[in-house]
């Protein structure tokens, strides 16, 4: 029953997540057109090297794609994965489909097999997880020992509540005291954080 419950929550997340997102697609990386810096150097902070493999996980119209691309090199590989069929369409409209390969797959449970991945970068992806510690830990399957992860938004916590007409609350995920043992739980160390109206990134590496 408990897992029948949970695969519910999942496929009632799943589509509140597509219901938010369709609408927006068409429009998305216009709305945001000044981003592309802030994608680029949340990228840098993976570290990653030529041939490295890095998933996008929830890329949406795939932004950090060409910067990912640029990290890896032609031999390295970039995945991109996200759940709304239109925001991939956007992404394809962009062109990004060059810089990587794009799948409609959840990130929560990944057509990937255990440590086949350097690194992954998620922007804007934990508000959107059925259950964060369930969807932390799959990613963390993928990557192999000493990868890393980026957890990224182009703005910090407090101008991303303020744009949305809301106040912080001490249960916010993203903030540190409830981000570093969520993290820890679910097998990555988090080494760096930042939040600041410019940017938020919390970059973690895989444990053993």
């Amino acid at each position: 029953m408990r897992q029948d419950r949970a695969n519910e929550d999942r496929r009632d997340t799943a589509a509140g997540v597509r219901d938010f997102f369709t609408p927006r697609a068409a429009d998305w990386d216009s709305r945001f057109a000044d981003d592309g810096p802030a994608y680029a150097a949340a990228v840098t902070a993976l570290g990653l090297r030529t041939g490295d493999a890095v998933l996008d996980a929830g890329c949406g119209t795939g932004r950090a794609l060409p910067a990912l691309r640029a990290a890896v090199g032609p031999r390295g590989t970039v995945l991109g994965f996200d759940l709304t069929p239109a925001m991939l369409t956007a992404a394809v409209r962009a062109g990004r489909d060059r810089d990587g390969t794009l799948a409609l797959a959840d990130v929560a449970r990944l057509p990937l097999r255990d440590g086949c991945l350097d690194a992954v970068f998620a922007a804007g992806l934990i508000s959107h997880l059925t259950d964060p510690e369930d969807g932390l830990s799959e990613l963390a399957r993928a990557v192999r020992p000493g990868g890393t992860f980026a957890l990224f938004h182009p703005v910090g916590r407090a101008a991303l509540a303020a744009r949305h007409g809301r106040a912080l609350t001490p249960d916010d995920l993203r903030a540190e005291p409830n981000l570093r043992p969520l993290l820890a739980r679910c097998g990555w160390r988090l080494d760096t954080y930042t939040d600041e109206d410019t940017r938020f990134l919390a970059v973690s590496v895989r444990q053993g």
